[in-house]
């Protein structure tokens, strides 16, 4: 015993002489390449943090005294049994050649807030209250940015979090936003968050006697390089498009023309059309006048032919001059009425070429109501396509209109022309007849002309009653087309309006397939610098790594982290032994009676 109290100072006094185990005021110091932080976390069910600390792993080139620093609440030397001195944020220590590791306990938060729910058949419920229950079971998952936290972590980390499911238990098993994989007996789900991105993700599964491992959670930079896709093919159908929209916007402007051009014509038809309307209604209202003066001429013509029916010495010759001066006026009249319908005709057929020529530009196609519907699921401006239509319906409705009332406006000319070549006979006749009665009076007794007059009168007056039944048949005529006309002016001026709303439809769809134009112009480029800006973000191969515990720590090779949540068990009940019944052998009763 004497022997063991000499030995024991001697290999404490040995233990404490071997080098490295202890920190001396005389280490040299030593150098190291690089520096790992691996950093450990375990959260409650929920989210939230419960412990975390850093396993700190370096490179050493050159033993001797390394430093380092970091908040620690305690260190712990994970290499030897030399120690590890600290004060404050300053952390000190004597290591050997090669790798050395050291662990420190934080009590910081992490880089990411982390808020774990759990539904069962859709009602909420504590992580308690879940082991054993049945039922639906949904997990959600959220993760944002810890704004208290070096934001370089959740700017530039990939975020993986996966939890296994054992399928003996789950049933039903869908993650919207993660893979899903076997794994053994399990069914292994993962969530992948990009840097700079917050996230909810969802499982959901059917459950019976639930039991959970927990949520497993890992971050590492996003240093994978990113090759840039090959875009040649792709950017050809762009610029096909491209020309092909600009193709689209430049017939669109052709079409607004011709609109336009249209809707001018169209105006200026309902402008014209509006004046033959008054002129034909004028002349409708005018034709009671008309054959009441008829009438007249034909009472006139009737006594005249009376009055000469006698012998030139029984007439009084102030009647026959006076008769002579009636024959002129008459006859002027009939020149007035027929210089008028030659004004009524003139006019008539300018306003009926324009009208012909406006309605001949109508196309005759036919739009079918299954290509109109087309046109609605194109996408385009339903304003627009209903303009369209509704002017397209007007459009042909007076078509049909014009083409049922052509061929009365055709035959206005003929019969404007044969009306006002009667009239002028008539008055040629009536002038002929007054010369003829004036010359007789001028030399009495000069039988002849007398019964020149009296054969003319007469049979002026025979051939009357026909040219009166004619003009009485023009009139009826000129009152129809009236009222037919005004059916065809309300046409056109819907047809005005149609075409005006038309063109200011093309207009603003003009408008559109510009906007439209200018902003695919160079969609090549703009698809090359989407993709460009796409790698930038996600492309994190230039990033250098960062001390999660001090900004004062260098030469940083990596730092990662590995988080795992509590899991979610039955509880073991303990079941109490019954104590063995041993039969007792002649040697332990033996030993029995001696103890």
């Amino acid at each position: 015993m004497g022997n063991m109290k000499k030995v024991l100072p001697a290999m404490a006094a040995a233990v404490i002489a071997v080098p490295g185990l202890q920190v001396s005021a005389e280490t040299d110091t030593g150098e190291f390449s690089s520096k790992d932080e691996v950093v450990y976390a375990n959260l409650t069910a929920t989210g939230d943090l419960i412990e975390s600390y850093v396993v700190n792993i370096f490179e050493v080139e050159e033993a001797g005294l390394i430093t380092d620093y970091g908040p620690y609440a305690t260190v712990r030397n994970l290499t030897d049994t030399s120690a590890i001195q600290q004060e404050g944020g300053k952390v000190e220590f004597t290591a050997p050649e090669g790798k050395f590791y050291y662990q420190g306990n934080l009590e910081e938060p992490l880089p990411w807030d982390i808020a774990i729910t759990y539904k069962l058949d859709g009602e909420e419920i504590t992580p308690d209250e879940l082991a054993g229950r049945d039922g639906h079971l949904q997990i959600v998952i959220g993760t944002e940015a810890n704004e208290a936290v070096n934001p370089v972590f959740f700017e530039n980390y990939l975020l993986q979090i996966s939890l296994a499911l054992d399928t003996e238990l789950y049933r039903n098993i869908e993650a919207p936003a993660g893979m899903i994989a076997n794994a053994g007996r399990d069914r292994q789900v993962t969530f992948t968050v990009m840097p700079e991105q917050e996230k909810e993700m969802i499982v959901e599964a059917d459950v019976t006697d639930l039991e959970f491992s927990g949520i497993s959670l890992s971050a590492v930079p996003s240093t994978l390089p990113i090759d840039a896709p090959e875009l040649g093919g792709m950017t050809g159908d762009m610029q096909e498009l491209t020309d092909g929209i600009l193709k689209v916007h430049n017939g669109v402007g052709g079409l607004q023309d011709g609109i336009a051009s249209l809707n001018d014509g169209v105006a200026e038809l309902h402008s014209g059309s509006a004046e033959y309307r008054d002129g034909v209604t004028s002349l409708a209202a005018s034709s009671g006048e008309l054959l009441g003066a008829s009438n007249e001429i034909g009472d006139a013509l009737e006594s005249m032919n009376n009055a000469l029916s006698g012998e030139p010495a029984d007439m009084d010759l102030g009647q026959l001059q006076e008769l002579s001066g009636g024959l002129r006026e008459i006859a002027e009249g009939l020149r007035d009425t027929a210089t008028g319908l030659d004004t009524l005709n003139n006019n008539h057929q300018a306003a009926y070429t324009a009208l012909d020529n406006a309605m001949t530009a109508i196309p005759d196609y036919e739009i079918t109501e299954e290509q109109i519907q087309a046109l609605y699921a194109s996408g385009a401006d339903e304003t627009v396509i209903d303009q369209l239509t509704e002017t397209y319906a007007a459009a042909q409705a007076a078509k049909e209109t014009y083409a049922a009332v052509s061929e009365a406006f055709q035959a206005v000319k003929g019969t404007l022309n044969e009306v006002s070549g009667s009239l002028t006979e008539m008055a040629d006749s009536l002038e002929e007849m007054a010369d003829g009665l004036a010359g007789s009076l001028e030399e009495p007794g000069a039988g002849d002309p007398f019964a020149q007059l009296q054969k003319g009168i007469s049979e002026l007056t025979a051939n009357y009653g026909e040219f009166h039944a004619g003009l009485s048949e023009y009139t009826g005529g000129v009152d129809q087309l009236a009222g037919s006309y005004k059916d065809l002016h309300a046409g056109i001026g819907q047809l005005e309006s149609g075409t005006g709303e038309l063109e200011s439809g093309a207009s603003r769809l003009h408008e559109g397939t510009g906007e439209l134009q200018e902003a695919t112009s160079d969609l090549p480029g703009q698809m090359q610098q989407e993709v460009d800006s796409m790698m930038a973000e996600y492309d994190k191969s230039d990033f250098e790594a960062e001390s999660f515990v001090s900004a004062k720590n260098d030469n940083i090779g990596s730092v990662q982290f590995i988080i795992q949540t509590e899991s979610i068990e039955l509880e073991e009940t303990e079941v109490a032994a019954e104590p063995v019944k041993v039969e007792k052998t002649f040697w332990t009763r033996l030993l029995d009676l001696f103890s």
